[in-house]
């Protein structure tokens, strides 16, 4: 059963990460002004080199053709070469996803410890002020958008993970608080509460282990609003990792570059998600 669910998951990543290459890549191919190039403007340009970045976009003309040859290439460790950078996108990656990864991580560590905390406090200590407050506060992070605080930690000389974390927070905790409230309000709970158990044991032993699935559904959820918040953050704070990438690959309708971060992109959320989903399956196999 468990090995049939991990070939499922494989199935359907890889049928998405095909998928979801081609739309990208038609996408911006049928974009407006996908065939101008700032470059062709240069007038130090010979006209020689303006045929020659003229007929490099001609080779995108036809998308099925161009993605046919992308997979030929990436099977074989090629991805192609960036027009805007000049310079092979597989290079490009590889220098660039250390410090994505780092910062997300990072976010998503400090968003979920604080989620976690303000949760169990909520649970525990049943204020309705400090209950009432704690949503107020994750409300207002919720509706304000990705971009503004990202420039506010410009502003504030703030780390960039700082801002992610505070783009995911709102999110995981409103989970948590959910999901724990249900949890401490159940029978066999009150019940263990009610002969003495000291709450570290009730949360370790009882509640986490029913939850367990639940959140392991929204862990996957988180890296990919993790991802999502790493491109303007990046982007405005000057911080060169993949988001910024992807920023400077839209703005100059980098073909090549633009379909391999949606695919790179693509490939964390779908393993995320179906590492949560195997994961979860499983501890709900050990509790039957």
């Amino acid at each position: 059963m468990l090995g049939w669910r991990i070939t499922r998951h494989a199935v359907a990543i890889l049928a998405t990460i095909l998928l979801g290459g081609l739309l990208s890549a038609t996408l911006v191919r049928l974009a407006p002004g996908f065939d101008a190039d700032e470059q062709q403007l240069d007038p130090r340009l010979s006209a020689e080199s303006v045929r020659t970045l003229r007929e490099s976009r001609a080779q995108e003309h036809s998308i099925f053709r161009f993605y046919l040859r992308y997979i030929n290439g990436a099977m074989h460790g090629e991805l192609g070469m960036s027009h805007s950078l000049s310079q092979p996108v597989g290079t490009l990656l590889r220098e660039r996803a250390p410090l994505t990864l780092r910062l997300v991580a990072l976010g998503l560590l400090l968003s979920w410890s604080v989620a976690m905390a303000m949760a169990l406090t909520s649970a525990w200590l049943r204020v309705s002020a400090l209950d009432a407050l704690s949503t107020i506060v994750t409300g207002t992070f919720l509706c304000i958008p990705a971009a503004v605080l990202a420039l506010l930690s410009v502003l504030w000389n703030v780390p960039g993970s700082l801002a992610i974390a505070l783009i995911v927070l709102p999110r995981v905790y409103r989970y948590w608080r959910n999901l724990l409230a249900k949890a401490y309000s159940l029978p066999h709970i009150t019940t263990a509460r009610a002969k003495g158990l000291g709450e570290l044991r009730v949360l370790f032993w009882h509640v986490i282990p029913m939850a367990a699935p639940q959140l392991l559904a929204v862990a996957g959820v988180s890296v990919s609003v993790a991802l999502g918040a790493a491109i303007p953050v990046e982007a405005l704070c000057g911080l060169a990792g993949v988001g910024q990438l992807a920023w400077q690959a839209a703005l100059a309708r980098d073909l090549p570059l633009l379909m391999n971060i949606t695919i790179l992109v693509t490939l964390v959320t779908l393993l995320a998600h179906s590492g949560a989903d195997v994961i979860g399956h499983m501890l709900r196999s050990q509790e039957i």
